[in-house]
């Protein structure tokens, strides 16, 4: 998401740096890449298809549809069966694939979090798409645990990629139901987002660490539960190394507790 320009619209400012960022990426062993032909609109596809394609063999990337951007950068529902086919489409020809390893249907881009309703319509026509051969799995993003369980009674579920960290706990629940089922939760934000999380804990935490307050909140996540996939993202290796490097924290019972009571901004 942050390889395209700002506000996710329109192309990096450094397109050889944003290249570069994924090559890193890939030969520091990511093997799991979220993107979505809405980031740019188009950009990230492109980007990550000059940069790697042909993909590795065991590389996953993970996209995401249920919206079209506007022409000022909006973010507009596309639920139709023709949305969501041609969304499909258009992610398999950016990406240069001619199946999509897994799609996340994106229920609501409210910034609010997910909203309640049927989402038995725009998954029937994915499922449709994936018996045609052009999806291999589906997720979710940004739904709510009533929709997550309405899913699965449709089609298999992989993954459900909710707004999760450290200060925005509302999927615990979630999570454990999740964990028990085999299903991974993919938190997005888990740094903060827009409003980067800061507290005197995690700043304390991470000296005694000798790491950055950002490693130690993804530190805690990747404690949190084994079901737990990170995409912070990033648009520079120096970060991409920094966020890579927090898989080697290791944080006690007692870290993770202190964190669990700590109160963040």
């Amino acid at each position: 998401m942050q390889l395209a320009g700002p506000g996710v619209f329109g192309p990096p400012a450094d397109r050889a740096a944003a290249l570069a960022v994924l090559r890193e990426a890939i030969a520091l062993g990511v093997d799991h890449l979220d993107t979505s032909d809405l980031y740019g609109p188009h950009v990230t596809n492109e980007l990550i298809r000059e940069a790697l394609h042909p993909y590795r063999a065991d590389l996953v990337i993970a996209t995401k549809v249920g919206m079209v951007r506007g022409p000022g950068g909006s973010w507009d529902p596309a639920f139709t069966t023709a949305d969501l086919e041609r969304a499909v489409h258009d992610n398999l020809r950016r990406l240069g694939v001619d199946v999509l390893d897994v799609v996340n249907f994106r229920a609501s881009f409210d910034p609010m979090g997910p909203a309640e309703g049927s989402i038995e319509a725009p998954l029937v026509a994915l499922a449709e798409l994936q018996r045609r051969g052009l999806i291999r799995h589906l997720g979710l993003s940004n739904v709510t645990a009533a929709q997550v369980t309405e899913g699965r009674k449709l089609v298999e579920i992989v993954c459900v990629q909710n707004h999760y960290n450290l200060a925005h706990r509302h999927d615990d629940a979630l999570i454990d139901t999740l964990a028990s089922l085999g299903i991974a939760y993919v938190p997005f934000f888990p740094l903060g987002g827009f409003t980067p999380l800061q507290s005197s804990a995690l700043d304390a935490m991470a000296a005694r660490h000798g790491a950055t307050p950002r490693q130690v909140a993804l530190a805690w996540l990747l404690a949190r539960s084994p079901n737990l996939l990170l995409i912070p993202g990033t648009s520079s290796i120096a970060h991409l190394r920094e966020n890579l490097a927090s898989g080697a924290l290791v944080l006690s019972a007692e870290d993770r507790a202190t964190l669990d009571r700590a109160t963040l901004d």
